[in-house]
């Protein structure tokens, strides 16, 4: 499928038909990653990354836990 490039201000613009879009499963919004690699430019849809707290936790470890850190008098008014 063939589309134009077109100015968008300072920058380029490349319109996404619907049905490469759809097909991609990229939306008004996605986050993308724009690369080039032997001279050809490269989109690749970016899926967000989702955190577990649980799966983060498992890597707290004794040899890595640091102690309370003192960051001076209380300035304003929080609560300790």
């Amino acid at each position: 499928m063939h589309s134009k490039i077109q100015k968008w201000g300072n920058s380029l613009g490349l319109r996404i038909p619907r049905t490469l879009a759809a097909e991609a499963q990229i939306e008004e919004g996605s986050s993308v990653d724009l690369s080039v690699k032997n001279g050809t430019l490269l989109v690749r849809s970016v899926q967000p990354r989702r955190y577990v707290l649980r799966e983060l936790l498992k890597g707290v470890t004794s040899r890595n836990l640091h102690h309370e850190v003192p960051t001076g008098e209380a300035v304003g008014r929080e609560i300790w």
